[in-house]
């Protein structure tokens, strides 16, 4: 869309010639998928926790708000930063995300050696046995290696996309994934996984439509295991 804007008129209802020139045209802001940047970081944070109570708001709901960030969003970001693409508003706005690793066996363990010394003094260690939901997120976090699941060894890789509720359903959600997948297809992986919140039935229609399907994981009642192949 192009924005004109609105000549001068003269006495007499006629627009102003401007000595022959054309009308001022303003080219449109079009929003655009691109490149995670450094500078995305908060946006990414706000999106993860906007979106994370099953594809709902989540803020206010534990402790911290950058908790589901912590564990969902910023370590991939910051480990695997090639694999992390933004859905730009046009103005410079991160308005959705897809991000994740190309390898889950080595991202757990770098969550362990780095990302977890890297966050210490942001989150007390949870029970053994948690209780309460931010204890139960707090686990996550805490035990990395629950990434590393035998059922889906044959789908190296995993990810993430979550985009604010405005800008979805309108083809950005296909354009994110695609771009994720071109970028493991580089890279020689051959299989993608991702789990999501049984309860996140929107979710689930979006990617069945893109090409996922169920894999079965005894014992996971109350996330889904979903994968496919990186070929367009």
């Amino acid at each position: 869309m192009v924005i004109h804007a609105t000549p001068r008129r003269r006495r007499g209802g006629c627009p102003a010639d401007h000595g022959g020139r054309a009308p001022l045209r303003l080219a449109a802001v079009q929003p655009s998928i691109r490149a995670y940047d450094p500078t995305d970081l908060d946006a990414v944070y706000d999106i993860c926790v906007r979106t994370a109570a099953a594809g709902g708001d989540a803020r206010g709901q534990y402790s911290s708000d950058r908790l589901m960030g912590d564990i969902f969003a910023a370590p991939y970001v910051t480990l695997e930063p090639q694999h992390a693409h933004v859905l730009d508003d046009g103005s410079g706005n991160a308005v959705g995300y897809v991000l994740g690793t190309a390898d889950t066996a080595t991202f757990a363990r770098r969550y362990l050696d780095e990302w977890l010394p890297a966050t210490a003094d942001r989150y007390p260690v949870p029970p053994a046995q948690p209780v309460t939901p931010e204890e139960n997120m707090l686990w996550l976090h805490f035990h990395p290696e629950r990434m590393i699941v035998p059922e889906l060894a044959a789908y190296p890789a995993h990810l993430h996309i979550d985009l604010l509720p405005e800008w979805q359903g309108k083809g950005w959600g296909r354009g994110l994934m695609d771009a994720f997948l071109a970028g493991l297809r580089a890279a020689g992986v051959p299989r993608v996984h991702l789990g999501m919140a049984v309860a996140n039935v929107s979710a689930r229609a979006f990617y069945d439509r893109i090409g996922f399907t169920e894999i079965p994981v005894p014992g996971a009642t109350t996330v889904t295991y979903l994968g496919r192949g990186t070929a367009a």
